[in-house]
């Protein structure tokens, strides 16, 4: 090479110039995509609340019991609070920045826009999830019930005082209606080895709300539906005497909040923030402002006010 080969205008000159702005840029995405811990929401000024309605969580009316709680959490950071909606299929690459495949694996298979700091809608702690997500301390008790309508001929088990005998005889409930599960969520059939057993399951489309399969069923659309206990505590506030319970199918779960792996500061102040809402008594507000019922049918979590178990 010479000298002129070198000069601004040259080819090889221009090559070089394009692929320093490109590394420049993939740079900066890398920055953005995975510097965001605490510092960066603190310099930013706005904790972005990624969510999407759901029971009494998300009601999408502005409110709701993570929303509240993350409304909290952002003035104890002193920053401004914003609500991003996001759905099921999406939330966790819209936190991650990362296109995700469920289907047969959890696998990671492009990039998309990072739209939020941190997801809270009443999501289960799951082991596909577990993958994906930091989950910060529990901040809500659940678990996964079978329930129906009343006019379906599915008697409710009798509670033997174990929970795996009643979880087995629940499950051999299932043979006797439609069954609604929804794939890739706490109700997926395969986190309950209910595949392959001859149960009459009928799949709830994923892309839809987990608040509408209650509406389904009481219109006959199904018979039967696996549900999480939060939901079912609104349900049955919101629909008194036209839906019953038949009984467990899973054991006790917990739901939290979930985080980047690359923003551990940030879950370590959020688990910091709801320890002192346990200690002051405003977390117990919060639970009975939105689920007044909780600590009756899920008296063990709330027994104490900490919530490290």
């Amino acid at each position: 090479t010479t000298a002129r080969d070198f000069t601004m205008n040259s080819p090889l000159s221009r090559l070089i110039c394009r692929a320093t702005l490109l590394a420049a840029g993939f740079m900066l995405c890398l920055q953005a995509a995975f510097a965001q811990d605490l510092d960066e929401v603190r310099k930013r000024g706005v904790l972005r609340h990624l969510g999407v309605p759901y029971a009494n969580f998300v009601t999408g009316s502005g409110d709701g019991f993570d929303v509240e709680l993350m409304q909290g959490f952002a003035r104890e950071l002193g920053v401004r609070y914003e609500f991003v909606q996001s759905n099921w299929n999406d939330v966790i690459g819209d936190l991650t920045g990362k296109e995700i495949r469920y289907k047969p694996s959890v696998q990671e298979i492009g990039s998309r826009p990072v739209r939020g700091d941190v997801i809270a809608n009443g999501m289960t702690i799951l082991p596909p999830r577990l993958k994906l997500l930091d989950f910060s301390e529990p901040t809500f008790p659940s678990a996964v019930w079978l329930l129906a309508r009343p006019d379906v001929a599915v008697t409710p088990i009798k509670p033997s005082g174990n929970r795996e005998q009643d979880i087995k005889a629940t499950k051999a409930k299932l043979a006797e209606a439609r069954t609604y599960v929804m794939d890739d969520s706490c109700l997926d059939p395969k986190l309950h080895d209910l595949e392959g057993k001859g149960y009459r399951l009928q799949r709830f489309a994923s892309h839809a709300s987990l608040d509408d399969i209650v509406p389904a069923i009481l219109k006959n659309e199904g018979d039967m539906t696996l549900l999480d206990v939060p939901d079912i505590i609104v349900s049955m506030e919101k629909w008194p005497g036209r839906i019953k319970i038949i009984g467990p199918i899973s054991e006790e779960q917990v739901m939290a909040a979930g985080f980047r792996k690359s923003s551990p500061e940030l879950r370590r102040a959020f688990d910091e923030f709801v320890t002192e809402l346990k200690k002051d008594g405003r977390y117990m507000e919060l639970v009975r402002k939105y689920y007044r019922a909780a600590p009756r049918h899920l008296p063990e979590f709330f027994r104490d006010s900490s919530i490290r178990h």
